[in-house]
């Protein structure tokens, strides 16, 4: 058969897209070669529906070894007792968790979109927040997470599934105090740790498993696999584990990618790598650093810091929305996303703030002295929007930064 030569010419597009640009969104990373190499491999030629040694199509021996590794890999990595590696994504994850211990109108406790939370943790936008009744909680006027105010909800709405994580909160969530809060009503406590797993992974963020009854996360992001998700627990529940299963397949989900689930096995080996925590380490340190080039520059970090991989920059007193923001350094060669904060009067397609990460320029190799630079061109960007000849300066030096710094030469 021909190369599809306009599907092949786009792909080349894209990886030179992404070699020249510095990408700082928050829910991307590379991924290592071997991970590439896994993910398009004959494994998706492979239908696999059903379980370890319970499958519904023959031909599965492999199969089933290559699963089993994926469950014992990231059953070490995040000390758990049981793990479902067959999500299709972090929503998938999630969507199944609330379909197992949920009925349609349940009422769902969760962090409000606008202050760091996501679409699926019952968001009106979301078929989470169409099925069942969702009750947020803030950040309070110092844009941290109120307790008290979680505590207060959780005894007036007696809600069945609180869930604690985010989208953009950069600071550290205390589980314990929100598993002291489940236990008021016999809530079950959901962790959604897409974000931070590869920071969990490395011991340098605490640990949920310990305190939620179920955890989900997504592979990708800091953890730095392919995209996909994952459920995880340690309570001695077997009952719990059984409805997960079911409602991942046959409730929610047909044949598992087998070629994902072998990637995540990757992922989970590569993590569990020493290089793997100095990697973790060096995404927070470039993360502080660049806040306080940012701060330096009179732009205001949401929370005032940040405690993981990610940081909110308030825009407000730049008079710049965030979609202006995000299409600015778009030209320059630097993808952020454009994000609300909280409170934010502005829509969704503008908002008054945008979101930076670090997992994926650290990937590349780049140190604190470098993510200060990228932050003070940002900062000069920001600062001389309608300035041509200074836009275009900006944008020959981020490229001479990709030289240095190609992505397939420093992956783990």
């Amino acid at each position: 058969m021909k190369l599809d030569k306009k599907i092949h010419k786009l792909i080349n597009l894209e990886k030179r897209r992404q070699e020249n640009t510095i990408n700082l969104i928050a829910s991307e990373n590379y991924v290592s070669k071997n991970i590439l190499k896994a993910q398009g491999s004959i494994l998706t030629n492979k239908y696999a529906e059903g379980y370890y040694k319970k499958r519904y199509y023959g031909g599965c021996k492999y199969i089933d070894k290559i699963e089993n590794i994926a469950i014992k890999r990231a059953k070490k990595l995040f000390k758990a007792k049981y793990v479902n590696v067959q999500p299709h994504s972090g929503s998938q994850a999630n969507f199944a968790v609330y379909n197992a211990i949920l009925k349609p109108g349940d009422t769902i406790l969760a962090m409000k979109l606008s202050h760091g939370g996501h679409i699926t943790h019952g968001s009106k936008i979301n078929i989470s927040g169409k099925i069942y009744n969702s009750i947020f909680y803030k950040l309070n006027k110092k844009e941290n997470i109120n307790y008290k105010e979680i505590k207060l909800l959780a005894i007036k709405y007696k809600p069945k599934l609180i869930i604690a994580g985010f989208s953009s909160f950069s600071k550290i969530c205390n589980w314990k105090k929100f598993r002291k809060i489940s236990n008021i009503n016999n809530s079950y406590l959901l962790v959604d740790m897409s974000h931070i797993a590869g920071l969990v992974a490395a011991n340098l963020y605490p640990n949920p498993i310990k305190y939620a009854h179920i955890v989900t996360s997504t592979t990708h992001k800091t953890l730095a696999g392919p995209r996909g998700g994952i459920i995880l627990s340690s309570i001695n529940n077997k009952s719990l584990y059984e409805k997960i299963n079911k409602s991942i397949f046959p409730g929610t989900q047909g044949g598992p990618l087998m070629h994902i689930i072998a990637s995540k096995a990757i992922c989970f080996k590569e993590a569990l790598n020493k290089n793997f925590i100095k990697y973790q380490k060096q995404i927070l340190k470039n993360a502080k650093y660049m806040t306080k080039v940012f701060k330096k520059n009179n732009f205001k970090i949401v929370s005032g810091k940040t405690q993981t991989h990610l940081f909110l920059i308030n825009l407000k007193n730049k008079n710049i929305s965030g979609h202006t923001a995000e299409k600015i350094l778009n030209k320059v060669n630097i993808t952020v996303n454009k994000n609300y904060i909280p409170d934010d009067k502005k829509n969704s397609l503008e908002t008054s703030g945008i979101r930076i990460g670090t997992a994926a320029i650290t990937k590349r190799g780049i140190k604190e002295k470098t993510s200060s630079y990228i932050a003070k061109l940002i900062c000069k960007t920001l600062k001389n929007i309608k300035n041509i000849k200074i836009i275009k300066k900006i944008k020959n030096k981020i490229i001479n930064i990709c030289k240095k710094f190609p992505i397939y030469k420093k992956i783990i």
